[in-house]
């Protein structure tokens, strides 16, 4: 928490409103440094009809994380437009329905531990007050917890949660950057799904693993099923775990 977060409660008042009517409207998309989880990639890829290699392409930059040593998906930054997001425009988010986890939490923060005793995470949350953000103050006296339900941001988090219980088994067995051909597995499983589905059913990548053909199928069928069994193959193929079939 810096000197421009304030905690909060979920029963806490906000007293915030973002909307067209605001002087700042669209000014959060612009400046931009944003972290882009796998199912951010994966909502944006399929709102605007792109294999995911070729939105990657068009819209990301992949760097290497100082602290995890991971694969890291920004937008990819493009001065002339004040380092906007590439789906803002006057009217607003052209991807509204499908935007990122973290344009549906602002202007609140989170953060998440997990209990030793119980292994579920516990949330944490945090007002960001930025000077150029005018939705502060206004008469939409709604709770934290009424904020996020009006953000539908509940199924973004649980699948982000999920990564970072990968980053942490990763942290754990092999502290460090990934390197080469490991740093690519990770990238393809989790944000190339596209790829990651031809090289399963066209590459015989599975073939060695005696997967039944009905569940591989199916995980082929759908990309959300594909994005969770793609971190049982990070977990199988780079820390040495069982490949579990996932529910």
């Amino acid at each position: 928490m810096n000197d421009e977060m304030l905690p909060v409660g979920l029963d806490d008042l906000m007293q915030f409103n973002c909307s067209a009517d605001n002087p700042c409207f669209n000014e959060c998309c612009r400046d931009l440094n944003q972290a882009l989880t796998p199912y951010d990639i994966l909502r944006m890829k399929n709102a605007v009809n792109l294999p995911s290699g070729q939105f990657l392409r068009e819209y990301t930059s992949r760097h290497t994380g100082p602290g995890s040593g991971l694969p890291v998906i920004t937008f990819k930054a493009d001065p002339t437009t004040g380092h906007a997001c590439p789906f803002v425009t006057d009217s607003g988010c052209s991807i509204y329905h499908d935007r990122p986890a973290s344009c549906r939490m602002y202007p609140l923060a989170r953060a998440v531990v997990k209990d030793r005793g119980t292994g579920k995470y516990v949330e944490y949350f945090a007002l960001i007050e930025e000077e150029h953000c005018k939705g502060f103050g206004g008469r939409d006296n709604k709770t934290v917890a009424q904020w996020l339900q009006g953000q539908n941001v509940v199924d973004h988090n649980t699948e982000n949660d999920k990564i970072l219980d990968l980053i942490s088994l990763k942290n754990q067995i092999r502290p460090g950057k990934l390197e080469g051909a490991e740093e690519d597995i990770f990238y393809m499983a989790l944000y190339d799904l596209d790829d990651f589905k031809i090289q399963i059913k066209e590459k015989g990548l599975l073939a060695s693993t005696n997967l039944p053909v009905e569940y591989v199928q199916k995980v082929v069928a759908d990309d959300l099923s594909l994005l969770n069994f793609g971190i049982a193959w990070i977990k199988y193929q780079l820390f040495g775990k069982d490949l579990e079939i996932q529910g």
